[in-house]
C-alpha cells in the first residue's frame, strides 16, 4: 500500500534544531489517535508589554533574547505556529512606512530600538529557523487604551494625520470604520508587511467597533450623515457593519493579491450573537461590535477563524455548544482554530483540566475542519504557569504534527529529498537549494502505519534515530508533502535518548 494511504491525517508538531540528537518515543496506550496534521498556536501580545518585550526599557540584545527563549518554549512544547502582535495601537513593532514605533519597543512612540534591529525581521528569521509559522497580528482602529496617557502620540501617527475621524471613547481614543481615509491607510499597513516581510499569515483581533461603554454613543454621526446626504440609504447599524465588512473584503483580496500563499484569520469575539446557538446568551459582536464574522466565514474571506471561546464547556456560554455552533456555520469548509484562554487558569482559577479538556473536544470534531487551537497566550507557557506546560508537553502536545493543508491554496510541492545516508544512528541528506523547503518531517514504522516522530527546519539535514523503520518527506512553508525517501532501517545501534 502507498505509505500516503497510511498517514493518519491528524498529530502534532515540533521543531529541534540541535544536530546529532537520537529520537526515541513510543506511543504507548494512549487516549487518542495521535494528530499528525494540527495547527498549534499561542498569541504573543506586545501591547502592554503583556508577552514581549517584558519592558520597553529593555536593551535590543535582551528583547531579542527573550523573543528567542519564547520560541525556544514553543519548540519544546511541540507548538508549531504563533501569532505576534505588531500593530497593538496603531503603531507599529516593524520598520513601518507608514506609523511609528510603538511605545511598547523603547519607552516612546516614533523611538526605534537602539541599537537599532526590525523585531519583525528577526521574529520571521527566528521562526522559520525552528520551523514554526509566524502569523502577524494586527488591531484595526485603536490609538490609545488611554487618551490621556502622557506617553503621547508620535507625529506620523493617524491619529493626528487625520484628527477628524479620531474619537475619544471612554478613556479610549479609535479611529472612525467608516472613513474612507482610514480605511485606505490600513490597506497600505497591511500591503507594507505583506510585501517587506515573510509572513506565513496575517490575522486580526476581535476588535472593530469598541466594546460598549455604559451610556456612551460612538460619536460617528457625523461620518454617518455624510454617508446619508451622498444617498447612502442603510441605517447607522448596517452601515456600521457594511463599513467593516468592506474593509475585511479589501484585507482578503490585498492578502491573495500580493501574497496568495498567505493565509488570513480572524479571531473574532467567540458570540456571533446572544441566542446562537440557542443555549448560549451574552453580548452579541454583531449588534455591538458590528462584527459579522459568520458572513466572513460563509463567504470565503478568510483561510481560517479563531472564534474566541474564552468560557468553560460547563457554563452559560459553554466552549463545546459555541465550538459545533461555528462548526455548523462553516460551509465551504475553512480551517477553524478555537481560540483558548489559557489564562483563565491564573485570572478565573480554572483547572488545567478544563483547558486539557478543550483541546480534547477540539480534537472530536475535527472532520469538521477543527483542525487545531490558539492558546492566549505565550507567557503561561513561558512561565509553565501552574504547571500548564508539564500537562502539554506530557499530555497533549507529546507528538510533533504538520499544519493542516488549505486545498484552496496554490500547491507548493518540494523537491523529494535527495542524498539520504545512513551510518549507525545517524541520518543525513542533501540540503535542498530551491526555496521550496521549511521543513522535514521523518516518519517511523510503528505497527501498522506510519507515525510522525521529528520535524526539522530546512537549515538542518542530520538526525539521529533509535532502530526501526523511516521515511523522510521535503514539506513547504504549506505544509505540502513530497513523496518519502527509500525506507531507512536503523538497527544495531545504542541510540535511545528520548527528544
Amino acid at each position: 500500500m502507498d505509505l500516503s494511504r497510511l498517514l493518519v491525517i491528524v498529530a502534532i508538531f515540533t521543531a529541534n534544531l540541535v544536530k546529532n540528537t537520537c529520537y526515541s518515543k513510543s506511543r504507548g496506550n494512549s487516549r487518542w489517535t495521535w494528530p499528525q496534521r494540527e495547527f498549534r498556536g499561542t498569541w504573543v501580545a506586545t501591547v502592554g508589554n503583556l508577552d514581549w518585550p517584558s519592558s520597553s526599557q529593555l536593551t535590543s540584545d535582551q528583547q531579542k533574547l527573550e523573543l528567542l527563549q519564547i520560541l525556544d518554549k514553543l519548540v519544546e512544547l511541540n507548538f508549531n505556529a504563533f501569532i505576534f502582535q505588531i500593530r497593538p495601537t496603531s503603531d507599529a513593532f516593524y520598520n513601518s512606512s507608514y506609523e511609528p514605533w510603538s511605545a511598547f519597543l523603547a519607552g516612546e512612540q516614533g523611538t526605534p530600538p537602539t541599537p537599532f534591529y526590525d523585531p519583525l525581521q528577526f521574529a520571521v528569521e527566528e521562526a522559520h529557523a525552528r520551523s514554526l509559522e509566524i502569523h502577524a497580528w494586527f488591531n484595526l482602529y485603536r490609538v490609545q487604551f488611554d487618551r490621556n496617557d502622557t506617553n503621547g502620540l508620535a507625529e506620523n501617527n493617524i491619529a493626528l494625520r487625520y484628527p477628524q475621524y479620531a474619537y475619544p471613547y471612554g478613556k479610549a481614543l479609535i479611529m472612525d470604520p467608516g472613513a474612507s481615509e482610514i480605511q485606505q491607510h490600513i490597506i497600505e499597513v497591511f500591503e507594507d508587511v505583506l510585501t517587506n516581510y515573510d509572513v506565513d499569515g496575517i490575522q486580526i483581533d476581535d476588535y472593530f467597533y469598541p466594546y460598549p461603554e455604559q451610556n456612551l454613543q460612538f460619536p460617528d454621526n457625523t461620518t454617518y450623515m455624510d454617508y446619508v446626504e451622498k444617498g447612502g440609504d442603510l441605517g447607522l447599524d448596517d452601515w456600521r457593519r457594511e463599513n467593516v465588512n468592506s474593509l475585511i473584503k479589501q484585507i482578503s483580496q490585498t492578502i491573495k493579491r500580493i501574497k496568495p500563499y498567505a493565509k488570513f484569520g480572524i479571531s473574532p469575539f467567540g458570540i456571533w450573537k446572544s441566542g446562537h446557538p440557542r443555549d448560549v446568551s451574552g453580548l452579541s459582536a454583531h449588534s455591538a461590535l458590528y462584527a459579522d464574522s459568520r458572513k466572513w466565514l460563509r463567504d470565503g474571506l478568510v483561510d481560517y477563524m479563531t472564534p474566541q471561546l474564552y468560557w468553560a464547556i460547563q457554563s452559560k456560554q459553554s466552549f463545546t455548544s459555541l465550538l459545533q455552533w461555528w462548526l455548523q456555520q462553516n460551509s465551504i469548509k475553512r480551517h477553524l482554530y478555537p481560540g483558548i484562554y489559557a489564562g483563565r487558569i491564573v485570572v478565573s482559577d480554572w483547572s488545567l483540566d478544563e483547558i486539557l479538556h478543550q483541546v480534547e473536544e477540539s480534537r472530536k470534531v475535527h472532520g469538521c475542519c477543527s483542525l487545531g487551537n490558539i492558546q492566549f497566550r505565550a507567557k503561561y507557557f513561558l512561565n509553565n504557569t501552574k504547571g500548564i506546560s508539564d500537562m502539554f508537553i506530557g499530555s497533549l502536545y507529546q507528538f510533533p504534527a504538520l499544519l493542516p493543508e488549505m486545498d484552496w491554496l496554490p500547491k507548493i510541492r518540494p523537491p523529494k529529498v535527495g542524498g539520504v545516508r545512513v551510518a549507525g544512528c545517524s541520518v543525513t541528506w542533501r540540503s535542498d537549494k530551491s526555496g521550496l523547503t521549511r521543513s522535514y518531517a521523518v516518519y517511523k514504522r510503528e505497527s501498522w502505519r506510519w507515525n510522525l516522530v521529528v520535524v526539522v527546519s530546512n537549515n538542518i539535514h542530520q538526525v539521529c534515530l533509535e532502530n526501526g523503520s523511516y521515511v523522510i518527506k521535503s514539506v513547504s512553508r504549506l505544509g505540502n508533502e513530497n513523496s518519502p525517501s527509500k525506507i531507512l532501517r536503523i538497527k544495531g545501534n545504542h541510540c535511545y535518548k528520548s527528544f
